[in-house]
């Protein structure tokens, strides 16, 4: 299922498919590990849906919303 990875919910796992931001906050994104074919698992998402900790790699990073809905991921088991 393709979706973006702001509406993943805590314990979904999913493979980053296309970082669609543009300019320094793609450059951001692609320095923090948010690279094409990574996998990607949602931690856990604040009561008010921003910040979200997601674990990519062997390593734990918070994003808000707004980037999270510039990555289109799909969901995998």
């Amino acid at each position: 299922m393709k979706t973006n990875l702001s509406k993943l919910l805590p314990g979904q796992r999913a493979r980053i498919l296309k970082i669609g931001a543009q300019g320094p906050m793609r450059r951001r994104l692609m320095d923090m590990g948010l690279l094409a074919g990574s996998e990607v698992e949602v931690e856990k998402v604040a009561p008010l849906g921003d910040p979200m900790e997601v674990r990519i790699r062997s390593y734990h990073l918070s994003l808000r919303k707004a980037e999270a809905e510039g990555i289109a991921v799909e969901v995998t088991p």
